[in-house]
């Protein structure tokens, strides 16, 4: 962490000081970024250990159930990694707590909470005469896991495809017809849903004002009893204590081993090499409109530089003449050395 904070390089942010302050990241990868070198961690976590997490990754133990997981995550690790220091969040903030941090990295299990960090993230951006500030930019690093498959990816708030820009690419969550529910229940599931749904509103087993919840286990040993009793009067088999858990918190099977993948490669989104052998130093983009050369971006001179800085966030069909029959070609050219690199693109 030494060589990216405490000495500049040629890509960092012409605000950039070089200073010794650390990073703050997110609960389940707090292992991977502790051993990566990350020794100063935030995690914001205010869900409770439960049985069925222990499967799924390597942080909790059977003593740790019901106990903050944010909690248990800083304990071991602050253990087992020497000199890390991560600080335990068991409660939600507002907006001005994030603004603090220079990427977050989120472990969440729901489209719902994830479109709710987005629109935090887009509501610390600031603008000036229509102009995005990069530095009110607070980069995403999304992921999640079912069962042996997994994805991660980057956000930029403000730059790039967000959340709500690609709701399309998560799956739809399984529900079930009403009127299969109520009559003619044919799967296990559904004699669950139906008394999550219907029989706890109807006989308010713990009085008028208390809701379903998932993690209080005589709530959910409540749902099994009379999941069994809606089980039999149709002959249907299958309903266990951690089936009616899954149905009525909602959850995925996850497997330790793709947890820990897929949380490597969140933790790897934001490792960048500063001691490349080659570099570019002055970048500079041109276009050849009906055959007139046009300079799109130039760096080394800074009244140009202004001018041209917002073409860097259009698209080439924006900035050049999609009918032309000439490739797109990006020459890179090393001053250390006695030739160029090129790479074309039809």
């Amino acid at each position: 962490m030494q060589k990216f904070l405490e000495r500049t390089g040629p890509f960092t942010h012409p605000d950039f000081e070089p200073n010794e302050e650390t990073l703050q990241f997110l609960l389940e990868t707090c292992k991977i970024l502790a051993l990566s070198g990350f020794r100063h961690n935030h995690v914001v976590d205010m869900d409770i250990i439960d049985v069925s997490n222990l499967n799924r990754q390597f942080l909790f133990r059977s003593k740790d159930v019901g106990r903050p997981k944010a909690d248990v995550a800083a304990e071991f690790i602050n253990q087992r990694v020497p000199g890390c220091n991560v600080v335990p969040y068991p409660l939600n903030f507002d907006a001005s707590f994030y603004r603090q941090f220079h990427i977050i990295v989120c472990g969440l299990d729901s489209i719902i909470a994830r479109r709710c960090i987005n629109g935090m993230l887009l509501s610390l951006l600031s603008y000036e005469d229509g102009v995005l500030d990069p530095s009110s930019i607070i980069p995403l690093i999304d992921g999640g896991t079912e069962g042996f498959k997994g994805n991660a990816r980057v956000i930029l708030p403000g730059m790039t495809a967000c959340i709500d820009c690609t709701l399309e690419l998560y799956p739809p969550q399984i529900t079930f017809p009403m009127c299969t529910i109520a009559s003619m229940p044919r799967l296990p599931e559904q004699c669950i849903e139906y008394v999550r749904v219907l029989q706890w509103p109807k006989d308010k087993p713990f009085g008028d004002a208390v809701g379903l919840d998932g993690d209080n286990p005589e709530h959910v040993q409540w749902v099994f009893q009379e999941s069994l009793k809606r089980a039999a009067e149709f002959n249907i088999t299958g309903v266990t204590y951690r089936l009616t858990q899954g149905v009525v918190k909602r959850i995925i099977p996850a497997v330790a081993s793709t947890n820990a993948v897929i949380l490597s490669f969140k933790n790897y989104s934001f490792h960048r090499l500063l001691n490349c052998k080659r570099q570019m130093k002055s970048p500079a983009i041109t276009a050849t409109l009906e055959g007139i050369n046009k300079t799109l971006y130039l760096q080394t001179i800074a009244s140009i530089e202004e001018r041209t800085r917002p073409n860097l966030c259009k698209t080439l069909k924006a900035v050049a003449d999609v009918t032309t029959p000439q490739t797109v070609l990006f020459k890179l050219n090393f001053t250390s050395e006695a030739f160029s690199i090129k790479h074309v693109q039809s």
